[in-house]
């Protein structure tokens, strides 16, 4: 048989990876050989709302829902990319505004942080990554909303 040789269990692994991060495509090369998995991405999916408690909490989820106090308060006209006060996601994953469920969030709308102190979580491949200010302000808007995907690059908070 001269057909290509391909392992089963690292394809399985990388489509796990695929359904976990949101991403559509992933390769990984290793001398002569290449594993390329594709998905086709999801349709642009209605906004779904959800009820306050309804919300089922992951065994490894610090944060199952909107944290209350936090505002998201951005519209679709509004870029905040540009803005010279916007906290960028460094990575894809899942965001969270509190450490744990029922837990304060880490910041709300208003606050005054310094530089260093923890703004928000992202969970990417199973790890809670601390998202810091990059400098001292007050927080003038929270961007996304906790157990919601982000994209590289999004704006997530604004610092003034």
């Amino acid at each position: 048989m001269n057909g290509v040789r391909f392992d089963p269990d690292a394809i399985r692994t990388l489509a796990a990876i695929l359904a976990e991060t949101g991403l559509t495509e992933i390769e990984i090369a290793e001398k002569d050989s290449r594993i390329r998995v594709v998905r086709a991405p999801a349709s642009i999916a209605a906004p779904v709302t959800v009820q306050p408690g309804s919300l089922p909490l992951s065994a490894g989820s610090p944060e199952g829902g909107v944290t209350p106090g936090a505002t998201v308060t951005s519209s679709p006209e509004d870029d905040f990319s540009k803005h010279p006060g916007a906290v960028l996601s460094p990575m894809v994953g899942i965001v969270y505004l509190a450490p744990e469920p029922g837990a304060p969030p880490f910041v709300i709308a208003g606050q005054t942080v310094t530089t260093g102190q923890t703004l928000l979580l992202i969970e990417a491949m199973k790890t809670f990554n601390q998202i810091k200010a990059p400098k001292s302000g007050t927080v003038a808007r929270i961007l996304v909303t906790s157990g919601t995907p982000v994209e590289y690059g999004e704006p997530l908070v604004v610092l003034e």
